[in-house]
């Protein structure tokens, strides 16, 4: 029997075991410095800067552009762990985990020699939702507009925003199918107007401010369509696009904001006294604990099925599919609903141990928040049902919807 090959396509110079260590090493600071987070509406000094040596924004990019090239399952088991300790550090973390992917992944050679050059160390963060306007000048582009939610925005170092291209007459240039043309861009986060008003539910402390552009310029070079993206780099990999991408960092996020908290309800109901005893002599509470446990669980072992398939296709030179990208919406949506289930659960039954501020409060809120995220609106699963079932098997996946084939 042959014996099992670490294979290629991966990174051979970071170990992802070495990183869990050190989360675990960092993790009380920064679940110690959870409630003064959400105080400072960002994460404080102290939070970034044992955050800042895992580099998580280099945690997919290529080893040749100084990254760790991590596989998916990998990558989110360290923003899992993330999480753990702190909701808002896991969102920040996962938001440069992603964004640093996508960037290494689509930009042109000549913009990935400033961006990933040795010694560098930059962060992404912005908002891919069409909120600004391009308009064609000579070497680039005048950018205006304005985005809302740039998670870790005032911890990264440069923007990722997308906008429309304008026509020449003031409105949005189309495509030969008459859809808009939307462009992603990459500026200095110093060249933008913070706007602040980070005054929300949950996830308090990610600094996911609103910020704008006025007549910035953007090099032809730092920019990438983003529901059309083509992989320069470990194509195979990267052929899940920006979406897909986002997914890994959003699905590790949830599964570490529902372990979080079922842990934390489970060590509540060992107490002996109060209603934390009252809980632990229940056997409802028990068989509620367990049902919550199984679909967290199960949810997990989806999410691990499906990327160990696509990582397993990638290593063998092959794009991933049109319906492998089903699956990932498919399993991040289910993990999103275990923890949403895991929450509520733990909320309800712990009274007014979780009324109050506190580790399962704010995990409650975190929750709440994450969930309501467009990348696990319904409309996703609907379509991914649609697809699965054969019903749209003439259609692929572009950005959050299934389009008709060209």
């Amino acid at each position: 029997m042959n014996k099992p090959i670490r294979h290629s396509y991966w990174g051979q110079t970071t170990d992802h075991r070495e990183l869990l260590n050190k989360i675990k090493e960092i993790g009380p600071i920064l679940e110690k410095n959870a409630t003064a987070d959400e105080a400072a509406g960002e994460l404080t000094k102290e939070s970034f800067e044992v955050l800042r040596p895992l580099r998580m924004s280099h945690s997919m990019a290529p080893e040749d552009l100084g990254g760790a090239q991590l596989p998916p399952r990998q990558v989110m088991e360290l923003i899992e762990a993330i999480t753990w300790y702190s909701g808002s550090a896991g969102w920040v973390s996962m938001v440069h985990t992603a964004i640093g992917a996508m960037s290494a992944a689509f930009l042109p050679d000549t913009a990935i020699e400033k961006l990933f050059a040795p010694g560098t160390e930059h962060r992404f963060s912005g908002q891919g939702a069409p909120l600004g306007m391009l308009k064609k000048v000579d070497g680039g582009y005048k950018l205006n507009g304005r985005w809302s939610y740039g998670s870790g925005f005032s911890h990264a170092t440069y923007s990722h925003s997308a906008a429309f291209v304008d026509d020449g007459n003031g409105k949005p240039q189309m495509d030969d199918k008459g859809n808009p043309i939307i462009i992603c861009t990459h500026a200095p986060i110093s060249e933008h107007k913070p706007l602040g008003n980070w005054d929300v539910l949950g996830l308090k402390g990610t600094g996911s401010i609103d910020y704008a552009a006025e007549d910035m310029f953007i090099p032809d070079d730092m920019v990438y369509p983003i529901a059309t993206a083509v992989p320069q780099r470990q194509k195979e990999l990267f052929a899940l696009g920006v979406i897909g991408l986002a997914a890994i960092g959003h699905t590790g996020w949830a599964m570490g904001a529902g372990r979080r908290m079922l842990d934390e309800i489970a060590a509540f109901a060992k107490q002996k006294t109060g209603r934390a005893g009252m809980l632990g002599e229940s056997d409802k509470f028990w068989h509620d604990y367990g049902r919550a446990e199984a679909r967290m669980r199960a949810a997990r072992a989806f999410v691990m099925e499906v990327w160990g398939d696509i990582e397993a296709t990638v290593e063998k030179g092959t794009p991933v599919s049109n319906r492998q990208v089903t699956m990932v919406h498919l399993a991040k949506s289910e993990i999103h609903e275990a923890a949403e289930n895991a929450v509520n659960f733990a909320y309800r039954a712990a009274g007014g141990a979780s009324l109050r501020a506190g580790t399962m409060q704010r995990y409650f809120r975190d929750v709440m928040v994450a969930v309501n995220h467009i990348t696990v609106s319904p409309g996703i699963v609907t379509s991914a049902g649609r697809e699965l079932s054969g019903v749209w098997s003439d259609r692929v996946w572009q950005f959050y919807d299934l389009v008709e084939k060209k």
